[in-house]
C-alpha cells in the first residue's frame, strides 16, 4: 500500500526537493536544488538536453545515487532511509537495455523474475504474460544478441515490470531506436499509463513529451527552469506564428509589413527567404498580411501559421537551443553499468 504524500490536493507519488548532487569533489554540479513532483497515474516528462541532470535525478529517485542534499520520497517512502522499501514498488529501464545478450528473452524474463524473488512458477508465469503484453512471443527464444534495437527496448521495459510497479522510472526510452521503433514504444507507455502505473519519464526528444506527458518539467545545468502542460508552455512563448517565404528581391519590404502588423521584430532566414513573426491575432494576423502584400504585389511563395513546437519553448526559456548545451560527463550513462537494473 503506497503512503502517498497530499499536495494543493493531488496524491503525489514521486516528490524531491531541493536535489543537490555533484561530482568530482563539487565541481560538477549534476543537481543544483532541483525540486519536483509527479501526481498519481499521471506522466510528468522531465524535458532536457544531454547533461541537464536528467539521469542523475532517476538515479537518485530510484535510490542508485544518493544525494549529497534535499530530499525525496516515491510512493511516501523516504529514498535514502529506506532504499530497499523504495525498490519493492517501483521499476526502472534505463538508458540501455540491461540483459544477457547471449540467453534467450524468455529466459531473461524468468532470471529477473528469480532475481525479484518469485518462484520458478510465478517467474514463468510472468515471463509468458509479458512476452504476449510486448508482442514478443514469436521472438521469445531467440537469443537477445539477434533482437533489433526496438525488440531489446521493448524486453528491457517488460523487465522493469516483473513486479507490477505502482512507480515507474524510464531513462529516455527511446535512445537509439528509429521512428518506427519509437512509435511503437510510445504505443507501450500509453497502455502502461491507462494501466494505473504512475511514470516518470526524462527525454531529449522534444516531440516525445509533447506526445506522452501530462505535465512536463524543463530542466538545464540540474535546475528546473519551467513547468507546464504541453499547451501552457507554448503560450508562454508567446502564442503563434507567422512564416511567409518570399522572392528575395521581396524580403525586406514583406518583413515591413509583417512587423507593422505583428508588433513586433522578425527573423530572416535568408538562405530559405523565410520571414518568421510572433502573432497575437493569429488568422486574423494571416489575412490582414495576405491583403497588405497583395497590395504591394508581393505573392508569398509559401505561408503559414504554426503553433510554437517544443523546441520553441526549450530556445525561449533557456537561451540556446538543445543540442547546443553543454555536456556533463557527471550525468552520461556508465559504460560499465549499462541500464539501471537493481
Amino acid at each position: 500500500m503506497l503512503a502517498l504524500l497530499v499536495y494543493d490536493g493531488a496524491m503525489k507519488s514521486v516528490v524531491a526537493e531541493n536535489l543537490v548532487k555533484t561530482y568530482r569533489n563539487g565541481q560538477v554540479k549534476a543537481l543544483d536544488n532541483l525540486s519536483l513532483d509527479v501526481e498519481e497515474g499521471t506522466v510528468l516528462g522531465v524535458l532536457g538536453p544531454n547533461g541537464a541532470g536528467k539521469t542523475t535525478t532517476v538515479r537518485v529517485l530510484s535510490t542508485l545515487l544518493k544525494p549529497d542534499s534535499g530530499h525525496a520520497t516515491v510512493g511516501g517512502i523516504d529514498v535514502v532511509k529506506d532504499p530497499k522499501a523504495v525498490r519493492e514498488i517501483i521499476g526502472l529501464s534505463g538508458q540501455y537495455a540491461a540483459l544477457d545478450e547471449t540467453l534467450t528473452g524468455w529466459d531473461n524474463l524468468v532470471m529477473f523474475g528469480r532475481l525479484y524473488h518469485l518462484s520458478g512458477e510465478q517467474a514463468r508465469v510472468r515471463a509468458k504474460e509479458l512476452l504476449e503484453q510486448f508482442s514478443l512471443t514469436d521472438s521469445a527464444h531467440r537469443p537477445i544478441k539477434t533482437f533489433s534495437g526496438g525488440m531489446r527496448r521493448r524486453l528491457d521495459l517488460a523487465a522493469s515490470l516483473i513486479v507490477r510497479p505502482k512507480v515507474l522510472f524510464l531513462d529516455e526510452p527511446t535512445t537509439g531506436l528509429d521512428p518506427r521503433g519509437r512509435m511503437e514504444m510510445w504505443e507501450v507507455i500509453q497502455s502502461l499509463v491507462k494501466g494505473g502505473v504512475t511514470l516518470l519519464l526524462t527525454t531529449q526528444y522534444l516531440e516525445e513529451a509533447d506526445q506522452l506527458a501530462d505535465d512536463i518539467v524543463v530542466i538545464d545545468r540540474g535546475q528546473v527552469i519551467a513547468r507546464g502542460s504541453s499547451d501552457q508552455l507554448k503560450a508562454e512563448v508567446g502564442g503563434e506564428r507567422l512564416e511567409i517565404v518570399v522572392e528575395e528581391s521581396d524580403i525586406n519590404a514583406a518583413r515591413a509589413v509583417i512587423e507593422r502588423i505583428a508588433g513586433g521584430s522578425s527573423t530572416v532566414d535568408q538562405g530559405l527567404r523565410k520571414i518568421s513573426a510572433p502573432v497575437r491575432a493569429g488568422t486574423d494576423s494571416l489575412i490582414e498580411v495576405v491583403r497588405e502584400l497583395d497590395a504591394l504585389k508581393i505573392h508569398p511563395l509559401d505561408l503559414a501559421l504554426k503553433r510554437p513546437s517544443l523546441d520553441d519553448v526549450f530556445m525561449s526559456i533557456t537561451g540556446h537551443a538543445a543540442e547546443e548545451a553543454v555536456v556533463s560527463n557527471a550525468d552520461q550513462p556508465s559504460k560499465k553499468k549499462k541500464g539501471g537494473r537493481k
